[in-house]
Order: C-alpha cells, then structure tokens, then sequence
C-alpha cells in the first residue's frame, strides 16, 4: 500500500476530479498539493473547508477550475492574493466558487460519508448565501413542519489528508486538532493519506482518529509533509512561511518564481519550500495491534 508520492498522484487523481485535501489548523496535506501542482493537473474542483496557502498555491497554478469552500485565507496573515486574483481578474483561469457556511460544508461531508443524498441543518438563515448558491435549498421536516436548510452529499472523486502514521497494513492514525478529515475519506471514492512515517503498530494516543486500511487506496511517507502548518507530536508550524507567502502570493512575478522553483525540485521533495528545510520528527513509539477493519465496501462510511 505504501508508494512513492509522485505515483499515488499519478494513479489517483486525473484531471477533472474533485478533490478535498482535508486538514485543519495542522496535518495540512502541502506536500501532496505541491505534487498536484508539479503533475500539472488541470480543471480540478478543490473541495475544502478552510483553504489556506496551498489552495492559493493550487489556484494560481492553474491546477482549479472550481473552489467549493465555507472560508479562505492566509490564517494569522490575511488574504489569499491567488485565490482574489483568479476571481477578481481571472489570472491565470477564471474560478468558479461555491460558498457553504462550515456547517453546511460539514453535513455535506458526512451526508456522502452515510450515503445519503443529502443532509439537513439549522443554517444560513440571516445570510445571503441562498440568493448566491443554488446548492441550498429548504425542506419542511414531515414531522413539525419546519423549515430547515437542505445541502447536497459531497463525495470528491478523491479525498488527500495527511496524518501522524500509518502502520504496515494501510491502517491510519492521526491525533490533535482534528477537523472533517475522517468524513471527508469515507466520502471519496479514492483515498490518499501521506504520514510522517510508517510503523509496525500504532500506539494508542488520547482523541486518536483511525481510518483502517480498508478505506485508504495509497499511503505515501512524506515526513513534513504538512510543513508549514504543523504535526502535532512532529514539528510546529511555521509561522514565517506563512508571512512569507503573503508577499509572494501577492505579486504575479513574484509567485510566478516561486512556482518556477517549486516545479523544478524533484517529486517528493520537502514541502517546507517557504522555510528551506523539513521539519525534523520524532519518532513517538508504537504498540498496539493494528486495526483490521471490517468487510465494508471501501470509500464509504454507509
């Protein structure tokens, strides 16, 4: 199950797909969207709740047709000058949007993950988000007869997260902050987990989450895979990446070297291309027996 970064890119996402690289405030998948990047993959809807600098990296790249997304920024920072730019002055492509409160956009995930058509909130009342999006709709619930928000399953083609470890079966571990990772891959159809490492078991660890293997199609090893947010338990974020990026991402020529330097390393390099270097890792043990799964189809949570 374990293969190079490059070839899980290769084999797992093609041009047109909707993809949801997955992660909040840390195990940020960077490393597999710079790999997106370098492929020169085209016509993507990205699919994420909070894109930050590598949705801006992706868009400017030219890699997006479409964002579907309940907020974007540079976190600590500002603005994500790409992601303005594309939909301001359609540099280098215009860009559809779909913007979801996160609510919405979390329902919907766990809709596709139960396999069910759509999911029904409390939200949106108050916003202009209806006039703008056709994707929310009302119901009356057949019981009160209130009225509620109505948003569609998402199910991206494929899903990328990034996580703490993996064990020699596929099985998947990741722990801290976690966000809609864990339903945004049983959502997908084609699951692509990069690890800071590989183990031969995973140790427990207080508010762990586990996707077992039956559920993942390819585990790649990318320690600082998810630099220049952070790893909790690996390395920490680096805050100056994120500064940096400000002025890079606003400035055509300037982004315009920087993606020059980044395709030209070579495939499965650090992604701490900001800060130089890859954040160095430990190495925490691991014990316990890992997760065997059950026969459930693969990709779907239902």
């Amino acid at each position: 199950m374990a293969v190079p970064l490059g070839e899980a890119v290769r084999q797992l996402i093609h041009d047109g797909d909707t993809v949801a690289l997955e992660g909040f405030t840390h195990l940020i998948p960077v490393a597999a969207g710079h790999e997106i990047i370098r492929q020169g993959l085209r016509d993507l809807t990205l699919v994420r709740m909070t894109p930050d600098i590598v949705y801006d990296q992706l868009i400017g790249a030219g890699c997006a047709r479409r964002l579907v997304f309940s907020w974007g920024g540079n976190p600590g920072v500002g603005s994500l000058h790409r992601f303005r730019d594309a939909v301001t002055a359609s540099w280098p492509g215009p860009l559809e949007i779909e913007e979801h409160s996160h609510a919405g956009m979390a329902n919907r995930y766990i809709a596709g993950a139960s396999g069910l058509p759509f999911a029904v909130l409390r939200g949106y009342s108050g916003t202009d988000l209806v006039e703008h999006n056709p994707n929310i709709k009302t119901v009356s619930c057949p019981f009160t007869g209130q009225e509620l928000a109505a948003v569609p399953a998402l199910n991206p083609d494929v899903t990328v997260i990034h996580a703490q470890r993996a064990d020699t079966a596929g099985n998947v571990q990741l722990w801290g902050i976690v966000g809609i990772q864990k339903e945004a891959a049983l959502a997908a159809d084609r699951v692509l987990v990069t690890v800071e490492e590989v183990v031969d078991a995973l140790d427990p660890v207080p508010g762990q989450v586990i996707l077992p293997s039956r559920v993942v199609d390819a585990v790649s090893v990318v320690p600082g895979g998810a630099a220049p947010s952070y790893a909790h338990g690996y390395y920490e974020r680096d805050n100056a990446a994120y500064k940096a990026w400000d002025t890079i991402g606003r400035d055509r020529e300037a982004f315009t070297s920087w993606l020059a330097e980044l395709t030209s390393t070579a495939s499965g390099a650090t992604a701490a291309v900001l800060s130089g270097a890859a954040p160095a890792t430990s190495t925490p043990t691991a014990s316990a027996a890992p997760d065997t799964g059950d026969p459930e189809p693969a990709g779907r949570g239902a």
